[in-house]
């Protein structure tokens, strides 16, 4: 005579688990989040950000361009100078206008951040802010 655990092991041996629903719902899962994110570009440098007593947080789809204490222009990761800027972002924009932000370091003179400003303007985009360090 077999025993009830012995009956049992016989009983569910022909029995698997079938994994097909959990990884469906698994990549139903993957493809809501990636769908969902937010992706921010950032320049690609790090910047010493001036600080400001009033600062306001922009939205999620801005265009980036940095400017380093080297005088270098940056706009996704790759040195596109002054001379660049209008061009760059006239082609960022083809589609839909966006608010552009300025990472400058606080070194930076006045005159070339101006400058990258009235590229700026000059490509399009009407709203541009200055990206600095909350007092």
């Amino acid at each position: 005579m077999k025993s009830f655990i012995e009956t049992k092991l016989e009983e569910s041996k022909g029995q698997e688990l079938d994994l097909a629903p959990l990884l469906d719902v698994v990549f139903i899962l993957l493809i809501f989040f990636i769908v969902t994110t937010v992706f921010v570009k950032e320049t690609g440098v790090d910047v010493d950000k001036p600080t400001a007593a009033s600062t306001k947080q922009l939205q999620k789809s801005v265009l980036m361009i940095a400017i380093t204490d080297s005088k270098e222009v940056v706009y996704g990761g790759t040195n596109i100078g002054v001379d660049g800027v209008r061009a760059t972002l006239t082609q960022a924009i083809r589609t839909k206008v966006k608010p552009l932000v300025i990472q400058a370091d606080k070194t930076v003179p006045t005159d070339l951040l101006v400058q990258v400003i009235d590229q700026a303007k000059l490509a399009g985009i009407a709203n541009v802010s200055i990206a600095t360090v909350n007092k």
